[in-house]
C-alpha cells in the first residue's frame, strides 16, 4: 500500500543465525508458547481475543522474562493487522504520532493497526498521553509491555482504555522445558553445537535464572561459548557459573517489589518465621533497598505485632535502626538481622494496636471529650481559680500507688480499649489490669 509510514513488518522478528539465542528460540504460536496458562491457556479470554482476530488495546505486565514480547509478536503472525514495533528507550512522542498516523491511513482501507510498545512504563506522561486519543478511537490497537506495576508507571486513562494482563515468573519446569527446547533444536537452538551440557549445568542455570525464559537462553549461550573458546565440548556447572558470575537480584525500589517484598518480610516476622524473614531482609539489603526504611518498619512492627508481650523486642528494634546509623552497611547487615530474627521468633500481641484503634473509632463517631476539671492542669496562673486540678486524688498517696477515680468524663462505647493477651509479659499486665477494673467496677 502506497503512502505507508511504516514498512511491512516482517512475519516474525528478526532471528538469522547471528542473533541472540533467546530470539531465535522465540514461539511462533501460542502452541510453542511455554507458561501463562492463565493468560493464554485454552479457554482464556486473551487466547480467545488473540485467535478470533478481534484484540483489543491490552498492558502486559510481568518481570523479565515471562513472554510479555513473544506474545506479541504471536499476535503479529496470527492477527491481520499491520504490526509496528516501538521501544519506549529510545522513542519519542514523534515516533508514537508517526506510528498513529499509519494506523489512522490504513484503517482508512479497513485495516487495523497493532501498536507494540515495549516497556511503556518509561514513557512520561506526555508520551503517554498522546497514545490515549488514538486508543479510544481506535486507530491504532495498543500493547503495552512493562516490568513494572502499571497501576505505578501508566498513566490511568490509558489503564481504563486497557485490558490488564499480569504474567509471571515461570517455574522451574516450564524454565526447563525451555532450555531442553533449545538443545535439541538443530535449526533455531543449539542442537546442532558439538557442546554437550552435563545435567548439573542445566540444573544451575534452571535454578540461577528465577523464572527468567531470557536469562536461561543468555546463560545457555555463553556457557555454550565459554566451552568452546576453551577447546571443550562438556559444558560443566563451572563454566555456567564463570560467565553468569553473580545473580543480578531484580527489584525496583519505588514499584511493585518494593512493596511485595517488603509485605512478605512483614508478614513472616508476624508469622514467627525467621528463616524467612531474613531470606527477604537479605534479598531487599542485595538489592539496594533504603536500610533505615527497612529498620523503620521493624520499630513499627515491634509495637505493632509485638508490643507489651515482649517489650524488648522495641528496645531491639530502635538499636537495630541507631546501629545502622551509627555503622552504616555492610556491617550493620548484622545488626539488622540480629533484630528480623529476635522480632521472628518472639511472642506476638497486637493488643496495643487494637486499643489505639477502638479509641480512634470512638472519637471519630463521638468527637472529641472535654477533660475533667479534676485532670486539667493547674500549673499557670488562673487554673485554680476555674476549678482546675480540684479533686485530683494523687495514686502514690494510696496503698499500691492506686485510687478509683475517672481518667475519662465517661465510659466510651468501645472500652476497655487495651485488652492483653496471655502471651508472653503481656499476661502479667493482663492480670494486674483485671484486678484493677474488679475494684473499680
Amino acid at each position: 500500500m502506497t503512502g505507508l509510514l511504516f514498512p511491512e513488518p516482517e512475519v516474525e522478528p528478526a532471528a538469522g543465525p547471528s542473533a541472540p539465542l533467546a530470539a531465535r528460540m522465540r514461539p511462533l504460536s501460542l502452541d510453542q508458547f511455554v507458561g501463562q496458562d492463565h493468560v493464554v491457556g485454552p479457554g482464556s479470554p486473551l487466547r480467545s481475543l488473540i485467535e478470533t482476530d478481534r484484540l483489543s488495546s491490552v498492558i502486559l505486565w510481568g518481570p523479565p522474562g515471562t513472554g510479555k514480547t513473544s506474545l506479541a509478536w504471536i499476535v503479529a503472525r496470527a492477527t491481520r493487522a499491520h504490526f509496528i514495533e516501538v521501544s519506549a528507550v529510545s522513542a519519542g512522542v514523534a515516533e508514537v504520532r508517526k506510528a498513529i498516523a499509519a494506523g489512522q491511513e490504513l484503517l482508512r482501507s479497513g485495516r487495523r493497526t497493532i501498536l507494540f510498545i515495549d516497556e511503556i512504563h518509561r514513557f512520561n506522561k506526555s508520551q503517554q498521553d498522546a497514545l490515549l486519543k488514538a486508543v479510544e478511537s481506535g486507530w491504532v490497537i495498543l500493547i503495552g509491555a512493562t516490568t513494572e506495576n502499571p497501576f505505578f508507571e501508566v498513566n490511568s486513562p490509558l489503564i481504563s482504555r486497557s485490558l490488564m494482563f499480569h504474567l509471571e515468573a515461570l517455574a522451574p519446569e516450564q524454565v526447563r522445558e525451555l532450555v531442553e527446547r533449545a538443545l535439541a533444536d538443530p535449526d533455531r537452538g543449539l542442537g546442532g553445537s558439538p557442546a554437550r551440557f552435563s545435567p548439573a549445568a542445566v540444573d544451575h542455570i534452571v535454578d540461577l535464572a528465577g523464572g527468567d525464559a531470557r536469562f536461561a537462553l543468555n546463560a545457555l549461550e555463553l556457557a555454550e561459548a565459554a566451552a568452546l573458546a576453551a577447546a571443550r565440548t562438556e559444558v560443566s556447572v563451572e563454566d555456567v557459573s564463570a560467565v553468569l558470575q553473580r545473580r543480578v537480584i531484580r527489584y525496583d525500589k519505588t514499584g511493585d517489589m518494593h512493596y511485595d517484598v517488603i509485605s512478605a518480610f512483614i508478614k513472616s516476622l508476624r508469622g514467627s518465621d525467621p528463616d524467612a524473614a531474613v531470606f527477604w531482609l537479605a534479598q531487599m539489603l542485595e538489592a539496594g533497598e533504603d536500610a533505615e526504611f527497612v529498620a523503620r518498619r521493624m520499630v513499627i512492627f515491634a509495637s505493632e505485632d509485638v508490643g507489651n508481650a515482649d517489650p524488648t523486642a522495641l528496645i531491639l528494634a530502635v538499636a537495630a535502626l541507631d546501629a545502622l546509623r551509627f555503622v552504616g552497611l555492610p556491617e550493620a547487615a548484622l545488626n539488622l538481622a540480629q533484630a528480623a530474627t529476635y522480632l521472628a521468633a518472639t511472642v506476638k500481641s497486637n493488643a496495643s494496636m487494637t486499643a489505639l484503634a477502638a479509641a480512634r473509632k470512638d472519637l471519630a463517631e463521638g468527637g472529641p471529650q472535654a477533660v475533667p476539671l479534676p485532670l486539667r492542669s493547674s500549673s499557670y496562673p488562673g487554673a485554680r481559680g476555674m476549678g482546675h486540678g480540684q479533686g485530683y486524688r494523687y495514686p502514690h498517696d494510696f496503698p499500691d500507688a492506686w485510687v478509683d477515680q475517672d481518667y475519662l468524663p465517661r465510659r466510651l462505647p468501645g472500652m476497655p480499649y487495651y485488652r492483653p493477651t496471655d502471651r508472653g509479659r503481656e499476661a502479667a499486665l493482663g492480670e494486674r489490669l483485671r484486678a484493677l477494673r474488679e475494684r473499680r467496677s
